[in-house]
């Protein structure tokens, strides 16, 4: 059998040169984000996005074909680990959500013509896309219950509902949406996806929602951040537009999300590691109460405790994005819903331990953590709330056990029984004597 940590040489020379890309090039320009407008941030970026592109780092999530490299989610994992120490480096390598994931879904999905008209130049960066499948009526964490439809007419879909959360949504050039096309039958099987160009008459988009990450106005370079509230009043697209077959939006949300959370938690532990680089780098230079910080048996315990925590998380992702590459999505739901809820927690108490190293100066925006902190929270409700991942864990775990009538299988004066049966002939006087 094969149990094996390392990462071939070859691969683990792009890991390298990104991490230090990432560190002269990417970080830098983080500090500027706030004061960028449009013209400014694609003249900064364009430059880095080329020379990912020359060393075959853009859009790796996808075939070659499509223009990325065709790495399975072990090497995608890996490389997400480095872009999660910044919340711009996804967009400049081309695998920035939701483009990345809608990128994925029309690949998998889309025909031929679909993806000429919005895979290639959605890859390109000649457009930008948004996924619409929350709605603010209904638990988002059961998508069953969508409300919108989509009602074929003749040639055309009427969409008719109302979304939010819908992130890119304000600057996207379209959007994909999720919507009920046969409410005679279960959702699972009566939902679709279709394209719908925002410009389309009937798409009104009412507004960013504000929240913990942007409770104001994002400034260019963070938009795609941005979560809308979008109504589709009667909004008509062609019947060309639906991707896939009709009813097959659960089963294309599910090959969507299932690799986004791996690569998520993989950001997160790379935002952890940034957190922890800070709180150590913090130990060793603050002096209080007669000791530097990194003496205290208490920040040492914040610190022993982060790197466990940060290692088992990678140690989680890693053998679902093996897991992933081996069985598939499918198959590899309990190992995807474990990430996701272990490392929201590691997270958050990776940032939380950071700041409270830092005191003061860790609340302020002095410091990263503080905006760290605001983004930390949604990661336990993005993709899917982790109360219910927990409870898919649980059910499908479960399913792996039977119960029993009378005493539990374990119970010692029943299996003490047995053992006597079992080996009586052994245990017969001239057995033992002899």
């Amino acid at each position: 059998m094969a149990w094996d940590f390392s990462t071939e040489p070859e691969f683990q020379e792009k890991l390298d040169w990104m991490q230090n890309f990432l560190s002269e090039e990417i970080l830098p320009l983080e500090t500027l984000v706030e004061e960028l407008n449009g013209q400014q941030w694609r003249a900064l970026t364009a430059p880095l996005k080329q020379e990912v592109k020359n060393r075959g780092l853009w859009a790796c999530h996808l075939d070659p074909e499509l223009g990325g490299q065709g790495y399975g989610q072990v090497k995608l994992a890996l490389m997400h680990e480095i872009l999660g120490r910044s919340f711009i480096a996804p967009a400049i390598f081309g695998n920035a959500a939701p483009d990345s994931g809608n990128a994925e879904l029309l690949a998998i999905g889309g025909n031929e013509k679909q993806k000429r008209k919005w895979l290639t130049p959605l890859l390109n960066g000649e457009l930008r896309s948004a996924f619409s499948m929350t709605e603010p009526d209904v638990a988002g964490s059961d998508p069953t219950l969508i409300q919108t439809q989509a009602v074929l007419d003749g040639d055309e879909y009427v969409i008719s509902g109302h979304k939010w959360f819908t992130s890119n949504g304000s600057v996207a050039d379209f959007l994909i949406v999720m919507a009920v096309t046969n409410p005679e039958v279960h959702p699972y099987q009566g939902c679709s996806m279709l394209v719908v160009p925002t410009d389309t008459p009937g798409v009104e988009i009412v507004r960013d929602v504000a929240n913990m990450h942007h409770p104001y106005d994002a400034p260019f370079a963070r938009q795609p951040a941005g979560h809308a509230e979008i109504r589709y009043n009667d909004a008509r697209v062609s019947k060309a537009n639906l991707i896939g077959q009709p009813g097959d939006g659960f089963v294309l949300a599910q090959k969507r999300l299932g690799p986004g959370r791996i690569h998520h938690a993989m950001r997160w532990i790379g935002q952890a590691r940034r957190a922890f680089d800070m709180m150590c780098e913090r130990a060793l230079s603050r002096y209080a109460h007669g000791s530097l910080l990194s003496e205290k048996q208490m920040i040492q315990d914040f610190i022993a405790s982060t790197k466990i925590e940060i290692e088992a998380t990678k140690m989680l992702c890693m053998y679902a994005a093996w897991h992933m590459d081996t069985y598939g999505s499918s198959a590899s739901r309990v190992e995807i819903a474990m990430i996701k809820v272990y490392a929201t927690k590691m997270l958050f108490n990776a940032i939380d331990r950071a700041i409270q190293v830092h005191g003061a100066l860790g609340y302020t925006t002095d410091l990263p953590l503080e905006e760290m902190y605001r983004v930390a929270r949604a990661s336990r409700i993005l993709d899917g709330a982790d109360e219910v991942h927990k409870v898919t864990i649980a059910r499908k775990t479960l399913k792996e056990y039977e119960a029993v009538t009378g005493w539990p299988s374990e119970h010692v004066p029943t299996r003490r029984q047995a053992a006597w049966e079992k080996f009586a002939d052994l245990l017969e006087p001239g057995v033992v004597n002899g």
